[in-house]
């Protein structure tokens, strides 16, 4: 049988070389004459081309190759284990691997196929299958949760707060800043002292027993008598729904209300009943009826008490400057608004200052408006990935702002572009059920070794959940901000504290600072962090410059460093005026 001559040209090349392997085998052994890895696993590929059977001492040559590989991996599994601070051990790395070891080398084995195994028993060991089992305390307790559901603008919220005002201690935790601004103040306003926790400020007041909260700083360490969560369909929402099913699993708390859309009523039922606890739902139908309006709205048919809905900052400001030329004042909300100016500009409208609301879908989930009609300026919105059509529960939680008891008894809903019948078919159309509650990563991650935090989060990602009514968070933020730290060499608690942190990743303005911030604390050693500065004096530049300065705020309370708390209230609040001057 004919061989190929490359073949036939290393097979005459070896039995001359015989002797010559033996003695570089020995020699490496006393002398440590460490050869390249990859020379080696190539020549041990090319001796199994070659016919044994007709070379003389075939398995000395080979055994001599395979001992030269296994001295040169010692060697860089030790480095290995220098530099990562590991303590892996050859004939464990390769145990059950061999075949890949020769064809791939040692760090090869190692991080494709020995580290992932043991991470992932790991993860079995430390992260309970069930997301439930992650919150033992609150497993010891019998706890009732109970369920006001149903369309916006029915007293739902205000129903559940009742509850929390006749308790000893509780706490409210809010989708939004402004939301939990408002109940603080409305609680502390009753004379019922209340903190203010958020991830951009923290007021404590003396004998404070209750706490208004932005729902991610839920504390599930410590006892509530009462807890009221707001918006609880959130718990599907891909980047923020974690924080809602880390609260519905983990308050210690006998008394827990949930406020929000009837279409998380299955799903909520399912959790609460896998929990062991008990629950009651109470359905809230519309006071106020909603009428549709056929006819298009044109800009001269718009009057007082109107809230015209666009989906882009850019829209919303456009219309904001067309009808203030034409002297008609109006109050204006989006996103990027700092929850004062929100508040100024309700205020505004509310006390009829302002004739007209314009507002993207922020408008949707927020404090309760002398609204006469909603108007959809647009029926389209960009969801971050593309250009959609409105869903049926974001057409209700918007249309739903309009009419309010004991000032229109009616509440009306119109189009300035778009078919009518669309909005009125999303309005009467039942809402998908929400199937699935998001779970993110604890904090348990931290305690299993051999892989970087960004490693292990990517592994837990694509770890499926042993049930199906629960998917996992996105992460890419998180992995974004990880490959930022990398150069730094953080330890991981410092890592996944600043991973946390509130602030838009996306902005590169944003992340610029976030990674100065990351180069003054921990290459500079500074024990303060510099100030933001104002770039200019555009609306949009005071929008960033108050973002940068709850970065300020963020980070630093993050990490326990010195700075200055008063200058930041007093930052915001010359900001916010000055936005709301330029609004």
């Amino acid at each position: 049988m004919k061989k190929d001559s490359r073949v036939q040209h290393e097979f005459d090349y070896l039995k001359k070389q015989h002797p010559k392997i033996k003695q570089q085998v020995e020699a490496t052994k006393k002398n440590r004459l460490w050869h390249n890895e990859a020379i080696i696993r190539n020549k041990i590929r090319d001796l199994k081309k070659l016919p044994a059977n007709n070379l003389s001492g075939y398995k000395q040559i080979y055994d001599g190759y395979v001992g030269l590989l296994e001295q040169v991996s010692l060697r860089l599994l030790d480095n290995y284990n220098k530099t990562n601070k590991t303590d892996y051990h050859f004939k464990e790395v390769i145990s059950g691997n061999f075949k890949v070891y020769l064809n791939s080398g040692i760090i090869s084995v190692l991080v494709t196929n020995h580290i992932p195994k043991i991470v992932a028993e790991e993860f079995n060991r430390l992260i309970p299958e069930n997301p439930k089992d992650e919150y033992p305390l609150a497993r010891k307790m019998q706890r009732k949760f109970f369920l006001h559901l149903g369309e916006t603008n029915t007293g739902k919220t205000f129903n559940a707060l009742q509850r929390l005002k006749q308790s000893s201690n509780g706490v409210y935790l809010a989708p939004l800043r402004i939301l939990a601004l408002e109940n603080y103040e409305r609680l502390n306003n009753e004379q019922l002292p209340c903190n203010l926790l958020t991830g951009e400020e923290e007021i404590i007041v003396a004998g404070a027993r209750h706490y208004s909260c932005t729902v991610e700083k839920a504390n599930i360490q410590d006892f509530y008598q009462v807890a009221v969560i707001d918006e609880i369909q959130l718990v599907s929402d891909s980047q923020r729904g974690d924080a809602w099913t880390r609260a519905i699993l983990g308050l210690c708390c006998p008394e827990i209300h949930l406020c929000g859309a009837l279409n998380a009523k299955e799903q909520l039922m399912r959790m609460i009943k896998d929990c062991g606890d008990d629950f009651e739902i109470k359905e809230y139908s519309r006071l106020v009826p909603l009428q549709v309006q056929r006819a298009h709205v044109k800009f001269s048919d718009v009057k007082y008490g109107d809230a015209l809905v666009a989906f882009s900052k850019r829209r919303v400001l456009a219309l904001s400057r067309y009808f203030t030329e034409r002297r008609m004042k109006n109050s204006v909300i989006y996103g990027d608004l700092p929850p004062e100016v929100r508040r100024l500009q309700y205020d505004s409208f509310i006390n009829g200052e302002n004739h007209l609301l314009i507002s993207t879908d922020a408008i949707g989930m927020g404090v309760n408006l002398p609204i006469r009609r909603i108007v959809f300026t647009e029926t389209q919105k960009f969801d971050g990935e593309e250009f959609r059509l409105l869903s049926s529960q974001e057409t209700k939680q918007i249309a739903g702002r309009a009419g309010r008891i004991g000032i229109y008894d009616v509440g009306y809903v119109a189009c300035m572009e778009g078919d009518i019948s669309f909005i009125e078919n999303q309005l009467l159309v039942q809402d998908n059920e929400i199937e699935q509650a998001v779970v993110g990563p604890s904090e348990a991650i931290l305690i299993i070794g051999g892989l970087p935090l960004k490693e292990k989060l990517a592994l837990w990602s694509t770890k499926e959940e042993s049930l199906e009514y629960y998917r996992k968070k996105d992460v890419r933020d998180y992995i974004l901000i990880l490959d930022k730290l990398k150069p730094y060499k953080l330890s991981e608690a410092v890592e996944w504290r600043l991973m946390l942190l509130p602030f838009d990743v996306n902005s590169e303005e944003l992340l610029s600072q976030f990674i100065c911030y990351v180069e003054e604390c921990f290459s500079l050693k500074s024990g303060e962090l510099s100030k933001p500065v104002l770039e200019s004096h555009t609306l949009a530049a005071f929008e960033k410059y108050y973002q940068k300065v709850n970065l300020y705020y963020s980070f630093s309370k993050s990490l326990n460093l010195n700075f200055d708390e008063q200058w930041v209230y007093k930052t915001r609040k010359q900001t916010s005026d000055q936005i709301n001057r330029l609004l």
